[in-house]
């Protein structure tokens, strides 16, 4: 074991964007905000408002409050990788940064990617969809009882780098859905690679259809060393919670607890930080936000999701650990379209006996990664050895 007993708690509010970048128009995001124009419509986020959260540069106005004494630092990330997606931001939260943006099909997937994936998966009567950018739910309902009785798996992409397949749980299955994503994944390399192969099984229930939580992604892998690798070869615990696992295929993860929802994300958190056996890392997404919301354009729902978040706020500050809550990019649902948005990101840490301060604006979503890595490694915080 590592020869100090540390623990950190990194949660990661997948797509909790607070206000566009100084790049934002390059992505046709200028004027997005994801934090603010979901707060605007009469938000209680009381436990947001007492660490921080609304201190950060541009989020103020005349309906939020500030607080003159927040219990965590707080400022705001500005991203240096290229794209705005989900590996992206992970990457580089844990400080590998991301210099070539992943290849996007704004038109639909090309025919020849297609066909040698058809080839590699051995799908031999075809696909539905065709590739092209579409809503995982509006696809689904649309070519659902097609699959069902074909036995087409359904393949689709976005504005995000994603190759998305779904396929129905019973007829098709998920060992065969999971099999040729992984074909999929194996294909998009090289000039043609994909963020992520994602897995979206669904089931009908009478005559609609409903995705199940049975989703995977398939991810790239880091373009660098993180800081779950440093952490997992000094033998701390790196325990990855939710999607954390796919997203960085394995690398430096030591567990790993899959989730189905965001409270059942946190759930599993709040039973991780109170064990004593732990030492290392706790590294959270909450997808909710993103998945169910953003995308989806529904404030009202995100405006929920983050009014649930805050009624645990107070019980992640524990005097043993080190607390981080951040995010990956921005999804505002206020925004036009049905992609991400690229945004600066909140960084809130909260540790004992530490004076919360106002950080403003910092380069580089691999500042958790630094202040992690002076947490763990840094002589000057090593006063609990063992």
């Amino acid at each position: 074991m590592a020869d100090i007993n540390k623990k950190a708690l990194v949660i990661v509010l997948d797509s909790v964007g607070c206000g566009a970048l100084d790049d934002a128009y390059k992505y046709g995001d200028d004027g997005a905000n994801t934090i603010l124009h979901i707060i605007n419509h009469k938000a209680k986020l009381d436990n947001f408002q007492k660490i921080g959260l609304f201190n950060i540069d541009g989020l103020h106005n005349d309906i939020i409050k500030t607080t003159e004494q927040p219990l965590f630092s707080y400022g705001r990330l500005r991203t240096l990788s290229e794209g705005k997606d989900t590996t992206t931001g992970h990457f580089e939260i844990a400080g590998a940064v991301v210099k070539n943006a992943y290849k996007t099909y704004p038109d639909g997937i090309p025919q020849n990617i297609l066909d040698e994936f058809c080839g590699r998966a051995n799908i031999k009567n075809g696909i539905l969809g065709g590739g092209l950018p579409a809503s995982g739910t509006e696809i689904i309902s649309r070519l659902g009882d097609e699959h069902i009785k074909t036995g087409k798996p359904i393949v689709y992409t976005s504005a995000d780098s994603v190759f998305q397949i779904a396929a129905d749980e019973n007829s098709f299955g998920l060992d065969r859905l999971y099999e040729i994503c992984a074909a999929a994944r194996e294909l998009l390399v090289g000039d043609i690679e994909i963020s992520r192969v994602i897995a979206r099984p669904f089931i009908k229930t009478g005559d609609s259809f409903k995705r199940t939580e049975n989703r995977k992604d398939y991810s790239v892998l880091p373009p660098s060393k993180t800081i779950l690798a440093e952490l997992a070869e000094s033998d701390f615990d790196v325990i990855g919670v939710g999607k954390i696992e796919d997203i960085f295929s394995g690398q430096g993860i030591t567990q790993s607890y899959h989730t189905t929802n965001n409270k059942d994300g946190i759930t599993k958190t709040l039973e991780l930080i109170a064990r004593d056996d732990i030492n290392g890392l706790i590294f959270v997404n909450l997808v909710d936000f993103d998945m169910l919301y953003g995308h989806r354009r529904d404030i009202k729902g995100y405006l929920s999701a983050l009014e649930q978040f805050d009624e645990y706020i107070p019980l992640l500050m524990k005097d043993d650990m080190l607390t981080i809550i951040t995010a990956d990019h921005g999804c505002d649902p206020a925004h036009s379209g049905t992609d991400h948005t690229r945004e600066y990101v909140p960084f809130l840490m909260y540790e004992k006996n530490k004076v919360p301060v106002n950080l403003g604006t910092v380069d580089g979503l691999f500042f958790v990664a630094d202040t992690l890595r002076d947490y763990f490694f840094s002589p000057s915080n090593h006063a609990m050895t063992m």
